[in-house]
């Protein structure tokens, strides 16, 4: 049976540091764990020994202590490029082979960072399911009956699973939370634009975002502390302005009692409780908000015209080869037909509008406490009806992007099942390296 190794990026650093590990040595180890059946259906293309291997060697001779990220194995979701690797999006008639790598993905090489293989992901990232791939359906690492949460499936299991100390995914509508909540890990959604997204195919390029996936916040802060940086071939690149530290007192945002919905779960409702006291014993005040302006924000985005943009992204792909792709996220994509110019400047006066009205809310609150999700689904469940229980699933994280939010799932706890419940933490831009250091104190009180 697989056992996970190790790969907490401080406990690394030291046994390289005193010697005791070689890059090429945890290499070999990797490779060893990474050659059983792929059950969780984790990977579109892990790279075997010898490529991995040539990002070792490049390492020897190199003092561990000059490189933030020395030797520490991560995961790339397989809509982001990695240089000679093919990129498939999910769609292997897709596939382009990239001469050069991402700019987030080359930043981590720069560092020290080792690749172990491109993960699946819900196809062109449409969906939170993590079962809409051809590649099969990511089956949840805790109980693989369970959905791992989508689109970016496959890099959440590999952290999870113990293959990669982190990974990277993307985020638009929830795709960097929904699988860190269900695999009981730290999903990072960055500010828009501080992580390139330059060698990353769009989903919707207004709103797509890089995250991260990591066992621990101080693993997850690392990692953004390398990968963000400004951007001049990325047209939605943001230079990173500075921001407050979180007061040692401070309030939160939950919504109203009816406004939170748990889809019929009758566990989650306690543990989203437990996790506000938790923030109120480190010194967190909470604040009742009406949270109807950010509910109609995320409706916005698969029932406004933010469709079109998926389809804008792969237009040409799409009008030569609709048949190649996977039902469900045809009928999505293809949806963008409906929409007229006219409508899409109609649903942007409305988002403008909804900006403005949910603004004063944060002159009340620092940050907003929210579910990451209400409940989980089986496979089975999902399969019987796949667009109501995705939508579910993106109650709580559709609106981020459009509103222009950071956040940070969080792991808040276990239902009886053994499944993992997680909370999400968002404040307005820019506001990342604060929500981390709550995200981190939040996560410490949960696990004792």
């Amino acid at each position: 049976m697989h056992q996970p190794l190790n790969l907490n990026i401080k406990p690394l650093r030291e046994r390289y540091l005193s010697g005791e590990l070689t890059p090429a040595a945890l290499v070999a180890q990797l490779d060893a764990s990474m050659r059983h059946e792929d059950r969780h259906h984790i990977w579109i293309r892990r790279l075997d020994k010898e490529e991995m291997l040539a990002y070792a060697h490049k390492l020897a001779g190199i003092d561990p202590a000059t490189l933030p990220l020395y030797g520490i194995p991560f995961a790339i979701k397989d809509n982001i490029d990695l240089a000679g690797v093919p990129t498939t999006a999910g769609c292997p008639e897709y596939a382009y082979r990239p001469e050069k790598s991402a700019t987030v993905v080359q930043q981590l090489l720069d560092a020290g960072a080792i690749p172990v293989g491109k993960t699946n992901l819900d196809q062109f990232a449409t969906g939170l399911t993590g079962s809409r791939s051809p590649y099969g359906a990511g089956r949840n690492s805790i109980d693989p009956a369970y959905i791992s949460g989508g689109s970016s499936s496959g890099s959440a299991l590999s952290v999870a699973l113990g293959f990669a100390s982190f990974s990277l995914g993307t985020d638009t509508a929830g795709s960097g939370r929904v699988p860190a909540a269900f695999n009981n890990l730290i999903g990072h959604k960055p500010t828009c634009g501080l992580l390139s997204t330059s060698g990353v195919v769009p989903a919707c390029r207004t709103l797509d975002c890089v995250s991260i996936f990591a066992r621990n916040v101080e693993d997850a802060a690392a990692v953004l502390v390398v990968a963000q940086g400004y951007d001049a071939s990325d047209s939605y690149s943001r230079h990173s302005v500075g921001e407050k530290p979180l007061a040692s007192r401070f309030r939160f945002g939950v919504p109203q009692d009816d406004q939170l919905e748990f889809f019929g779960n009758t566990e989650t409702p306690q543990l989203f409780r437990d996790a506000m006291q938790r923030l109120q014993s480190l010194g967190g005040q909470p604040i009742v908000i009406d949270f109807a302006p950010f509910l109609e924000t995320a409706r916005l985005l698969y029932e406004g015209p933010w469709v079109a943009e998926r389809y804008a992204a792969i237009q040409s792909f799409f009008e030569a080869r609709p048949d190649v792709l996977f039902p469900v996220t045809r009928q999505i994509i293809g949806g963008a037909s409906k929409f007229s110019a006219a409508d899409t400047f109609t649903a942007l006066y409305r988002l403008k509008s909804l900006q403005r009205k949910t603004l004063p809310v944060w002159d009340e609150i620092d940050v907003l406490l929210t579910p990451t999700a209400g409940t989980i689904y089986t496979l089975a469940e999902v399969e019987a009806d796949p667009l109501r229980t995705n939508s579910n699933l993106g109650y709580y994280t559709n609106f981020m992007n459009l509103l222009d939010l950071a956040a940070v799932a969080v792991p808040a706890g276990f239902q009886r099942n053994g499944l993992p419940f997680g909370v999400t933490i968002a404040a307005p831009a820019f506001s990342d390296a604060a929500l981390l250091q709550l995200a981190g104190r939040l996560h410490g009180i949960a696990c004792i």
